[in-house]
């Protein structure tokens, strides 16, 4: 079995929560809101809308396949299989998601460095699914999850940009390229950005992985002894 089977099993899933789906899709929305007339507020607050949105979404994914990951295992999926086909479909609607507001953000803001915003908010999409799924497995029920993930978001739009919480917190790298995209800072905002979300991409992606990996070990029995005659 394929990641891209397990990405199609994931979607479907995602596809058969719709009143969550359409709440995750507009959450985003009422972030971007609050802070209209201030673009780079507005612009930072939707793109942890789509962090919560998307790593959220992954958490619901994730714990709804607990019981199907070891049938999985058993018709010869592999760990990084099932991760990786999760990553795959969470990552692509994270993708889409932001796109849509993208646009959104093209038509109501003028922004010189618009590509930077784009960067912005498919970085933190792509940095949401693995981070939701490292969450879902650590915690297998979806309230204290979602609990979990409300907390985290609350302490990254309130922390200090400059202070040491918020370099701790996995969605640091909005802020930085934020900053780049809208109050013209220099490039090393830029990289610093991105290498953290790198890191925090790896850091997510290596414990989800360690977590399934043991969680979803096979079973492995002894040889039969040989009758004796």
């Amino acid at each position: 079995m394929t990641a891209l089977t397990v990405a199609g099993l994931s979607a479907r899933e995602v596809g058969r929560r719709r009143t969550a789906l359409l709440l995750v899709i507009s959450l985003p929305l009422w972030f971007y809101l609050v802070r209209r007339d201030l673009t780079g507020q507005s612009t930072r607050m939707l793109t942890l809308g789509i962090a919560w949105a998307v790593s959220t979404l992954t958490l619901f994914v994730v714990n709804s396949a607990r019981g199907v990951d070891p049938r999985l295992r058993l018709s010869g999926a592999s760990v990084a299989g099932i991760i990786g086909g999760r990553l795959i479909a969470m990552s692509g609607f994270g993708l889409l998601l932001a796109g849509g507001y993208l646009v959104l953000v093209g038509i109501d803001q003028d922004i010189d460095r618009f590509w930077a915003i784009a960067l912005m908010m498919g970085t933190t999409a792509l940095l949401a699914a693995p981070f939701g799924s490292l969450v879902g497995a650590l915690l297998p029920r979806e309230l204290e999850g979602a609990l979990a993930l409300l907390s985290v978001c609350a302490v990254q739009m309130l922390a200090d940009p400059a202070g040491t919480i918020a370099k701790f917190m996995p969605f640091w790298s909005a802020r930085e390229l934020g900053t780049y995209a809208v109050d013209g800072g220099g490039a090393d905002l830029l990289w610093r950005g991105l290498a953290h979300a790198a890191m925090v991409w790896l850091l997510c992606t290596g414990l989800t992985l360690a977590v399934f990996a043991r969680r979803l070990r096979l079973a492995r029995y002894p040889e039969p002894a040989p009758e004796r005659t």
